[in-house]
């Protein structure tokens, strides 16, 4: 199949290699050249400007950190919506706003191309190694043509419904119960620390009995050690999921009191000078304030 792939951050790296491994054609675009140049090593093709990259697929994937990279390859004079071939499909896979995705997908339709939205739950260590989990949602025939390429990068796929932005409010809710589960642990670890439990014995115990999901395991491996690298998910894009969560939730009329509370404690992790740092460093923070002094 003929791929564009816009986006080759760790992520999007991981994911266009997979693609290319499995066969398909690709054609590649990435604001930082030399990214798209590294696939190219690996047989894809590198397009000058996202509307050359869509004018030459009959899929094209985005990737890319928030709104405003993806609006600016959508909508500029050479991005996607002028070159993509009417009938082509335009498969949003970056976590974005529910607002955004409405657009896009109205968008597309005027223009006689098509658009799902397919977010992903994974690190860029899943994403290598072909794990993520996909939500997918929009026109089942569009999902149905996309689901061989669901299939190469994940291993699992879920559908929400026929509205694309279906699947970027469960993947913002679902980035929002991962910062819950973040701060959980790093209070938890604060006071097994001070009260002298050993770190690693608190992780068996927590792991071995009702706590042994992989949120747990991966980040509690993380706090536990007080290793914040590599870092898979910057703290300032928790923080923009999180603003995006808050913004659906107004336009809900839907109250997410912890939602305000992991946001201010993202804030502060940001103020502490973690800007460049995994989202699990927010441990650092109940570290911190218990008078347990460690650096990220």
């Amino acid at each position: 199949m003929k791929i564009g792939f816009i986006g080759l951050g760790n992520m999007g790296s991981a994911m266009a290699r997979n693609l290319t491994k499995a066969g398909h054609t690709l054609t590649v675009y990435n604001r930082t050249r030399s990214r798209a140049d590294c696939l190219a090593k690996e047989g894809a093709a590198v397009a000058e400007t996202p509307g050359h990259a869509a004018a030459k697929a009959e899929i094209v994937i985005t990737m890319l950190a928030d709104d405003h990279a993806l609006e600016e390859v959508m909508f500029s004079p050479d991005g996607i919506a002028g070159g993509l071939p009417a009938g082509g499909l335009h498969v949003g896979m970056s976590t974005i706003s529910v607002a955004l995705s409405r657009r896009l997908a109205e968008a597309h339709r005027e223009r006689k191309q098509h658009y799902i939205s397919a977010p992903v739950f994974g690190r860029p260590e899943a994403a290598a190694a072909a794990k993520l989990f996909v939500v997918a949602a929009g026109d089942q025939e569009q999902i149905e043509r996309a689901s061989a390429l669901f299939s190469v990068l994940g291993q699992k796929m879920f559908i929400t419904g026929k509205d694309p932005e279906l699947a970027n409010v469960v993947k913002l809710t679902g980035n929002f119960l991962i910062t819950t589960v973040l701060e959980g642990l790093a209070e938890s670890f604060a006071l097994a620390r001070k009260s002298g439990v050993e770190p690693a014995k608190l992780l068996e115990i927590l792991t071995g009995s009702p706590f042994g999901a992989p949120i747990y395991q991966t980040y509690g491996s993380m706090i536990a050690a007080g290793k914040f690298e590599p870092v898979g998910f910057k703290l300032p894009l928790g923080l923009k999921d999180n603003r995006l969560l808050l913004e659906a939730a107004e336009e809900a009329a839907v109250p997410m009191p912890m939602a305000s509370l992991v946001r201010d404690r993202f804030i502060a992790a940001i103020a502490q000078g973690l800007g460049d740092a995994d989202w699990s460093a927010i441990a650092l923070l109940a570290m911190r304030s218990a008078g347990i002094e460690q650096k990220a």
